[in-house]
Protein backbone atom coordinates (compact mmCIF):
# COMPACT_ATOMS: atom_id res chain seq x y z
CA UNK A 1 0.00 0.00 0.00
CA UNK A 2 2.92 2.39 0.64
CA UNK A 3 4.01 1.99 -3.01
CA UNK A 4 0.59 3.12 -4.38
CA UNK A 5 0.62 6.38 -2.40
CA UNK A 6 4.07 7.32 -3.72
CA UNK A 7 2.97 6.68 -7.33
CA UNK A 8 -0.06 8.94 -6.97
CA UNK A 9 2.04 11.71 -5.41
CA UNK A 10 4.57 11.41 -8.27
CA UNK A 11 1.82 11.67 -10.90
CA UNK A 12 0.27 14.66 -9.12
CA UNK A 13 3.65 16.39 -8.95
CA UNK A 14 4.26 15.72 -12.67
CA UNK A 15 0.77 17.00 -13.55
CA UNK A 16 1.33 20.14 -11.49
CA UNK A 17 4.70 20.75 -13.18
CA UNK A 18 3.15 20.39 -16.65
CA UNK A 19 0.34 22.81 -15.78
CA UNK A 20 2.84 25.31 -14.36
CA UNK A 21 4.96 25.24 -17.54
CA UNK A 22 1.84 25.57 -19.72
CA UNK A 23 0.71 28.55 -17.64
CA UNK A 24 4.11 30.25 -17.95
CA UNK A 25 4.09 29.75 -21.73
CA UNK A 26 0.61 31.27 -21.97
CA UNK A 27 1.77 34.36 -20.10
CA UNK A 28 4.92 34.67 -22.23
CA UNK A 29 3.03 34.74 -25.54
CA UNK A 30 1.63 38.20 -26.40
CA UNK A 31 -2.13 38.56 -26.15
CA UNK A 32 -2.60 39.38 -29.84
CA UNK A 33 -0.64 36.32 -30.93
CA UNK A 34 -2.76 34.09 -28.68
CA UNK A 35 -6.01 35.51 -30.06
CA UNK A 36 -4.95 35.12 -33.67
CA UNK A 37 -3.27 31.75 -33.32
CA UNK A 38 -6.46 30.30 -31.88
CA UNK A 39 -8.49 31.79 -34.72
CA UNK A 40 -6.49 31.50 -37.96
CA UNK A 41 -4.56 28.54 -39.31
CA UNK A 42 -1.41 28.95 -41.37
CA UNK A 43 1.62 31.20 -41.23
CA UNK A 44 1.51 34.87 -40.36
CA UNK A 45 1.86 36.85 -43.61
CA UNK A 46 1.37 40.44 -42.39
CA UNK A 47 0.69 42.59 -39.36
CA UNK A 48 -0.97 45.96 -39.89
CA UNK A 49 -0.57 48.04 -36.74
CA UNK A 50 -2.47 51.21 -35.86
CA UNK A 51 -3.04 53.36 -32.78
CA UNK A 52 -5.69 51.17 -31.10
CA UNK A 53 -4.87 47.68 -32.41
CA UNK A 54 -3.53 45.42 -35.13
CA UNK A 55 -4.80 43.35 -38.02
CA UNK A 56 -3.08 39.97 -38.21
CA UNK A 57 -3.13 38.27 -41.60
CA UNK A 58 -2.46 34.56 -42.06
CA UNK A 59 -2.10 32.49 -45.23
CA UNK A 60 -2.51 28.76 -45.74
CA UNK A 61 -2.71 27.24 -49.18
CA UNK A 62 -5.00 29.45 -51.23
CA UNK A 63 -6.82 30.80 -48.15
CA UNK A 64 -6.25 34.10 -46.35
CA UNK A 65 -7.52 34.63 -42.81
CA UNK A 66 -7.47 37.83 -40.73
CA UNK A 67 -8.35 38.98 -37.22
CA UNK A 68 -8.31 42.43 -35.62
CA UNK A 69 -7.06 42.58 -32.04
CA UNK A 70 -7.11 45.63 -29.74
CA UNK A 71 -3.97 46.89 -28.00
CA UNK A 72 -5.82 46.71 -24.69
CA UNK A 73 -8.11 43.65 -24.72
CA UNK A 74 -10.87 42.94 -22.23
CA UNK A 75 -13.25 45.87 -22.71
CA UNK A 76 -16.01 45.63 -25.30
CA UNK A 77 -15.61 48.19 -28.05
CA UNK A 78 -16.51 48.57 -31.72
CA UNK A 79 -14.20 46.45 -33.91
CA UNK A 80 -14.19 45.07 -37.42
CA UNK A 81 -12.08 43.05 -39.81
CA UNK A 82 -12.56 42.44 -43.53
CA UNK A 83 -10.78 40.45 -46.22
CA UNK A 84 -11.54 40.76 -49.92
CA UNK A 85 -10.05 38.70 -52.73
CA UNK A 86 -9.64 40.68 -55.97
CA UNK A 87 -12.82 40.26 -57.99
CA UNK A 88 -14.83 39.13 -54.95
CA UNK A 89 -16.88 40.73 -52.20
CA UNK A 90 -15.37 41.50 -48.81
CA UNK A 91 -16.02 39.10 -45.95
CA UNK A 92 -16.62 41.18 -42.81
CA UNK A 93 -16.99 40.62 -39.07
CA UNK A 94 -18.04 43.76 -37.19
CA UNK A 95 -19.56 44.44 -33.78
CA UNK A 96 -18.71 45.11 -30.16
CA UNK A 97 -15.99 42.71 -29.03
CA UNK A 98 -13.62 42.51 -26.06
CA UNK A 99 -10.80 40.41 -27.53
CA UNK A 100 -10.96 40.23 -31.33
CA UNK A 101 -13.00 40.74 -34.47
CA UNK A 102 -12.88 37.74 -36.76
CA UNK A 103 -11.59 35.44 -37.92
CA UNK A 104 -12.69 36.00 -41.49
CA UNK A 105 -11.39 33.76 -44.27
CA UNK A 106 -11.54 33.95 -48.05
CA UNK A 107 -10.30 31.62 -50.74
CA UNK A 108 -7.97 33.84 -52.73
CA UNK A 109 -6.12 31.24 -54.76
CA UNK A 110 -3.36 33.27 -56.42
CA UNK A 111 -5.36 36.52 -56.40
CA UNK A 112 -4.40 39.58 -54.39
CA UNK A 113 -6.36 40.39 -51.24
CA UNK A 114 -7.25 43.62 -49.45
CA UNK A 115 -7.45 43.60 -45.65
CA UNK A 116 -8.85 46.22 -43.27
CA UNK A 117 -9.39 46.37 -39.51
CA UNK A 118 -10.78 48.91 -37.05
CA UNK A 119 -10.82 49.31 -33.28
CA UNK A 120 -12.72 52.23 -31.71
CA UNK A 121 -12.81 54.26 -34.91
CA UNK A 122 -9.08 53.95 -35.73
CA UNK A 123 -8.11 51.65 -38.60
CA UNK A 124 -5.50 50.19 -40.92
CA UNK A 125 -5.91 48.95 -44.48
CA UNK A 126 -3.50 47.10 -46.71
CA UNK A 127 -4.26 47.91 -50.31
CA UNK A 128 -3.80 44.86 -52.57
CA UNK A 129 -1.31 42.42 -51.01
CA UNK A 130 -0.15 38.78 -51.14
CA UNK A 131 -0.33 38.71 -54.95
Amino acid sequence: MGQGGAGIRRRLALGTAVLTVAGLLAVAVPQEAQAAAAACPGRKARTLSFATGSVLVYKRGGYVCAVTVPKKPGTKRQMSVSVQARGGRPVVDAGRFAYRAGPVTVHAGKRCVRVKGTVSGRSAGSGWILC
